[in-house]
């Protein structure tokens, strides 16, 4: 079958959406790191339409761990498609945003080049949690971790996100070509903050002036980003061709729904996003934490008590009424309460998300979003227990998801002899080796700093409270345990 590329534009159907501007003539002004599928079907897609109308904010694209993407786009002169699907049907565009994709899994230096070019002047980021080399716990650079500590020795051949920022910095400073905006698109709390602590306590490891620099001439606006985008399948691929009657090597496949709340805090310049339906707004926070705790903090609950009942989707675990009980019940009891977001009905929110994790097109893997528990739960879920607690407030629900990723880890290394997909797998492992009992394993977990700080081990009912959830769970099952959660909120 002929290959999806610029010179089989021509051959799409009527109804597949295709680039309308000419893609010779559009210029990169923004350098992607991070080019997986969640970037490809939502900010790669907002620029596409972008580019309509301004040809100046193409997409430079880069990964740095492997080259799968690059290779795959690259004999389709970068184009691909995204799908949208739901119960309703589905619909399918041709994006063509990306004009480029470095491979920096060997070598950083051409990617520190581009990004030192002039024309750029944004640099965004979807590296996951962990490409921040920070501390959960604090937010702080980890000065421990493996690509920093290399990178301090070899400054100008970085491994690490805030090292490759920072060696781009330097050639900018010395170039006299002025800041850049970096704009981290992440599901962390804070992401602009994080990115910009990260980068300039690297920064002042290397160079105390250069950290100046950086603070008086780049930006890190926080973002929220909303799009659920699954891992593909197959079957997923073959849809796609049949609906394009091309090859598509690296498709993506989504939700109708896409959300982007900016700060608006750009110090080279941006693209007219507001016409494109993402938001501007002066503060992020409050739209951040609501997505955060009540869909990503949703998604974690599903992903370990969901796996533990044998489901393997979202889809799945929502469908099961003892699920979407805990759910709903988190979200209004523990959650809501948490949040001040004006203008945004959260009990609406609520309602909407619980269609949207309903959505039976996804398949959106539940193993998927159990990946990294450790980078995820301290946003998610550590904060607001610490919050709750702080107000004297109930954390029953809040600690069932914490006893719930314990004992999913415990299944892993106890059960199947796996480590778990976690950056901090090998401490995971340790916490939860042996025979023991279900206080043991609950404190040997929340001693784990980098995670929990030094408070959750030390806090009672904390402790006490996950002790009791997971010792169900392991006694009686996931269903008994939420059952009986779910009552003594009630009570």
């Amino acid at each position: 079958m002929l290959r999806l590329d610029q010179a089989s534009l021509a051959n799409l159907a009527p109804d597949i959406q295709k680039p309308v501007y000419d893609r010779a003539g559009i210029r990169p002004g923004i350098v992607h790191i991070g080019i997986g599928a969640f970037h490809r079907g939502h900010m790669a897609v907002y620029i596409d339409d972008v580019l309509e109308k301004d040809p100046n904010w193409a997409i430079i694209g880069a990964s740095i761990r492997r080259p799968d993407t690059r290779d795959a786009l690259a004999p389709q002169d970068y184009l691909y498609s995204v799908s949208a699907k739901s119960g309703e049907g589905i619909s399918t565009r041709v994006v063509g945003s990306i004009v480029d994709i470095i491979d920096a899994s060997a070598s950083t230096r051409a990617l520190i080049a581009r990004m030192a070019e002039p024309r750029i002047r944004i640099v965004s980021l979807t590296v996951t949690e962990k490409g921040y080399c920070h501390d959960p716990a604090n937010g702080h650079l980890s000065t421990q971790h493996p690509d920093i500590v290399n990178d301090a020795i070899h400054p100008d051949a970085p491994r690490s996100v805030p090292g490759i920022i920072v060696a781009a910095a330097a050639l900018r400073r010395a170039g006299g070509y002025g800041g850049l905006t970096v704009l981290s698109c992440d599901n962390l709390q804070g992401n602009g903050k994080i990115a910009k602590t990260t980068v300039l306590e690297f920064a002042r490891l290397r160079d105390a002036s250069l950290a100046e620099w950086i603070e008086a001439n780049f930006s890190f606006p926080s973002t929220m980003v909303d799009r659920i985008v699954p891992a593909i399948s197959d079957g997923d691929k073959q849809d796609v061709e049949q609906r394009l009657g091309l090859a598509d090597a690296w498709p993506v496949v989504t939700e109708p729904f896409s959300q982007w709340v900016i700060e608006d805090h750009f110090a080279a310049g941006r693209p007219d996003l507001t016409a494109v339906g993402a938001q501007l707004v002066p503060d992020v926070e409050p739209f951040e934490l609501m997505k955060l705790r009540m869909l990503n903090g949703s998604h974690s609950t599903m992903a370990y008590l969901g796996q533990l009942a044998g489901h393997r989707f979202v889809s799945d675990a929502v469908a099961d009424e003892t699920l979407k009980a805990l759910v709903s019940t988190l979200m209004t009891h523990e959650v809501i309460p948490t949040l001040d977001v004006q203008d945004i009905d959260l009990f609406a929110y609520r309602d909407a998300l619980l269609r949207r994790f309903a959505n039976p097109a996804l398949r959106h893997q539940l193993a998927q979003i159990a990946v990294d528990g450790s980078q995820k739960l301290p946003q998610r879920t550590v904060t607001p227990i610490r919050e709750r607690l702080a107000h004297g407030k109930s954390i029953e629900l809040l600690c069932l998801t914490l006893a719930g990723w314990i004992a999913y880890l415990a299944r892993h290394v106890r059960q199947e002899g796996t480590e778990p997909a976690d950056a901090m797998a090998a401490r995971l492992s340790d916490a939860v080796q042996g025979e023991g009992s279900a206080g043991e394993l609950v404190r040997k977990a929340l001693s784990i700093t980098e995670i929990f700080g030094d408070d959750m081990v030390n806090n009672e009912p904390v402790v006490q409270t996950v002790e009791r959830h997971l010792a169900c769970l392991q006694d009686e099952g996931v269903g008994a345990a939420i059952h009986k959660a779910l009552a003594r909120i009630d009570a």
